[in-house]
């Protein structure tokens, strides 16, 4: 993205990041998801990151929350309350701690209170979804707790707090089993003044047990256990509050009561009483880091709370404390989040499809985005009413979201981002598949020949087949499916579908999406006659397919034993029906076939679409062992027992004789196998000489 493209996008995106947080955090009203908010906020910190001299005092990514409601005593917090930014992936994770480490000017690796070489070492929390708290302790004692606010005043909500059991009302040390020290400090911290953060949150079963009252009540429900959390501790009679069965976890100590690690934070608040998470674990390496986020994305299920990722902090405070804060957010410090049910990225096309039943389906092209844990390129818009509903236009920013399994959905278009650039979707007027007109049929639109759909459908079959690209594990089920849902507009798609795309359908999985794509990919190379083959051209059999692709490497160049498609085109909308018939068995109707089928403008596109998809055609040469065959012309019916019909006719082409797919009065012999077809009887009419499989085995010995 060039710099002016930059700069318009980021006063886009944060206005409206500001209108979504102002909403959500001040009017306690959810406009989009908070994992959509997120995939926005990351985009403006990447491009902040490419682009500092953009980035502005009033940018979200530069504060923290929205502005405290009115409702309660404005707090100011000692030190502010920081949020932090945000990484999706493990490459994030790696930009995060390289950026770390550049700004610190030495490797973290060595311990700066030491001086004595060891691993890095992180703590690893849960981010909870719930609403950050900071109580503050004299002499042991509760007297004031807030919300975060914006990060420098809150709100006073200490009557509400005072209602969570998870939260002590006065510090007493557990002795236990704790080192000296921590009993040291904790018995210090009981003397003067004591400010800890945390978290408010609201148990799964709770959540459900408030939103059935609230419904019997004929009162709003809430839309997440954020939301109740934040809507409970937010109530002016603490009765309510107290109503909610709120819950709690303390994580930081913001007083210096001589705590040198964040792990040590957290068994002083241990010993001090407070509720801290059991689950949250000390590592020493980004690899252990992915580990446990992976783990826990994987069975947070189990947990009786919401989280939505991890918050992973440098373990030694001074570090943390050098890293100062970016923004409004700690460098020593990210929150990697679980891979989201919803994000948010750009329409980059819309395509047709056209199904089984010759039905037309609008396909979303975009820009690739991780959601639910799968990496989407494709969306389905179902039908062409969808488009209007949604008013989508090519380049919009859109929400896509995958609830549970289910494929993914285009649910929102946001359209405050537009640029002006966006483009109309057009309806075709012609099947893209035959070019028939297309008729409209309720909300569904079709081609008009009732045979588009099937014949479309038997096309991809044969080019997958194996006697063209051999895609293994693309069988007629797979194709049906890839074409109901969307995902292949023709067999070109087949080459840049994704492992998301798949791994989204029901009754597929990663391992399943994984083998098909490695297969396709594993298949990109291919021989020229096979290629030609796999085109379909009416009349144009794999033995026709060979003597084509003969007469095209005879004329068209080659380099580093690679034939360019683009070249192929060329030479093939140069040659004359003339040219086409000189060559051996090709007569004036598969010439003309052939002629045509070139000469078909969404032909020509299709074979480019291959090509930028990576398809390679090997230039190889046909090896001929001898010419005990020359001049020999063979046909092939039936099934042969010691060896398949295509090894039999590379015997034949290797003592230089000749296949043809039809029998004629040319023909010298036709390989007669188990239950032959009207290629025998044609064979006997005509008097042409017909020899079983051993007669055929026999004449190819030396």
């Amino acid at each position: 993205m060039e710099r002016k493209e930059a700069a318009a996008r980021i006063e886009k995106l944060k206005k409206e990041i500001d209108r979504y947080r102002y909403a959500y955090h001040v009017l306690d009203k959810e406009l989009i998801s908070a994992e959509a908010l997120d995939s926005l906020k990351k985009e403006l910190f990447d491009l902040e990151q490419k682009f500092p001299e953009f980035v502005t005092p009033d940018s979200p990514t530069q504060r923290i929350a929205g502005r405290p409601l009115e409702k309660f005593r404005k707090v100011k917090h000692e030190q502010p309350m920081l949020s932090f930014n945000d990484a999706f992936s493990e490459e994030d994770m790696k930009d995060w701690f390289t950026r770390l480490e550049n700004y610190l000017g030495y490797k973290i690796s060595v311990n700066q209170l030491s001086n004595q070489r060891q691993l890095a070492a992180f703590y690893c929390e849960f981010k909870i979804d719930g609403l950050a708290i900071e109580l503050v302790y004299e002499k042991g004692i509760l007297v004031q707790g807030s919300t975060r606010g914006d990060g420098i005043t809150g709100e006073d909500i200490t009557q509400n707090l005072r209602t969570i059991e998870a939260i002590p009302l006065k510090l007493n040390v557990e002795w236990g089993k704790r080192q000296e020290k921590i009993k040291s400090i904790s018995h210090a911290a009981l003397s003067g003044k004591l400010v800890v953060r945390g978290e408010v949150f609201i148990a799964k079963k709770e959540f459900e047990r408030i939103n059935k009252e609230q419904e019997k009540k004929g009162e709003k429900t809430f839309a997440n256990p954020r939301n109740m959390a934040a809507g409970s501790i937010r109530q002016l009679d603490p009765k309510i509050t107290a109503g909610r069965r709120l819950d709690s976890f303390q994580y930081a100590i913001v007083t210096d009561i001589g705590q040198k690690t964040h792990d040590e934070e957290h068994q002083i608040l241990k010993s001090l009483s407070f509720k801290t998470n059991p689950n949250n674990k000390l590592v020493h390496s980004l690899e252990e880091v992915f580990e446990f986020r992976n783990y826990w994305e994987k069975h947070r299920d189990k947990l009786d709370y919401e989280i939505d990722g991890i918050v992973v902090i440098i373990n030694d405070n001074k570090v943390f404390a050098d890293g100062g804060v970016i923004g409004k957010a700690p460098r020593a410090a990210t929150a990697y989040k679980f891979s989201p049910k919803e994000a948010t990225t750009i329409v980059e096309n819309i395509v047709v499809q056209v199904g089984r039943t010759g039905a037309l389906t609008p396909v979303a092209k975009l820009k690739p985005v991780e959601v639910g844990g799968v990496t989407i390129s494709n969306a389905t818009l179902h039908n062409y009413d969808e488009i209007q509903r949604l008013g989508l236009k090519i380049g919009d920013t859109i929400i896509i979201s995958r609830a549970g399994d289910v494929i993914p959905q285009v649910t929102k278009v946001l359209k405050d981002l537009r640029t002006g650039k966006e483009k109309e979707f057009q309806t075709p007027t012609q099947c893209p598949v035959d070019g028939s007109k297309i008729i409209k049929d309720g909300v569904i639109y079709r081609c008009s020949n009732p045979k588009c759909g099937a014949r479309h459908r038997e096309s991809l079959r044969h080019f997958v087949s194996r006697g063209a690209f051999n895609i293994q594990g693309l069988g007629a089920k797979i194709i049906n499916r890839f074409l109901d849902e969307g995902l292949i507009a023709d067999a070109a798609d087949i080459f840049t579908l994704k492992e998301g795309d798949i791994e989204v359908l029901e009754r597929f999985g990663g391992k399943s999406a994984q083998n098909i794509i490695y297969e396709t990919k594993s298949r990109k190379i291919i021989s020229l006659p096979r290629f030609i083959n796999a085109l379909g051209i009416l009349h144009v059999g794999g033995e026709t397919a060979l003597l084509l692709a003969r007469s095209i490497m005879e004329n068209v160049k080659s380099g580093k034993g690679r034939i360019k498609i683009k070249d192929i085109i060329n030479y093939m909308l140069y040659v004359s029906l003339d040219n086409l018939q000189e060559i051996k068995d090709i007569g004036p109707k598969v010439a003309r076939s052939i002629y045509d089928w070139f000469r078909e403008q969404r032909n020509e596109k299709f074979l480019e679409k291959l090509e930028r998809a990576g398809v390679e055609i090997i230039s190889e040469k046909f090896k001929v062992k001898s010419l005990k065959f020359k001049g020999l012309t063979f046909v092939l019916t039936g099934s042969l027992e010691t060896m398949s019909r295509e090894e039999a006719k590379e015997k034949i082409r290797e003592l230089g004789g000749d296949i043809s797919e039809s029998v004629s009065k040319k023909t010298d012999y036709v390989v007669v196998g188990s239950e032959p077809g009207s290629k025998y009887e044609k064979a006997k009419r005509l008097g042409v000489k017909t020899i079983d499989e051993r007669d055929f085995l026999a004449i190819l010995k030396p």
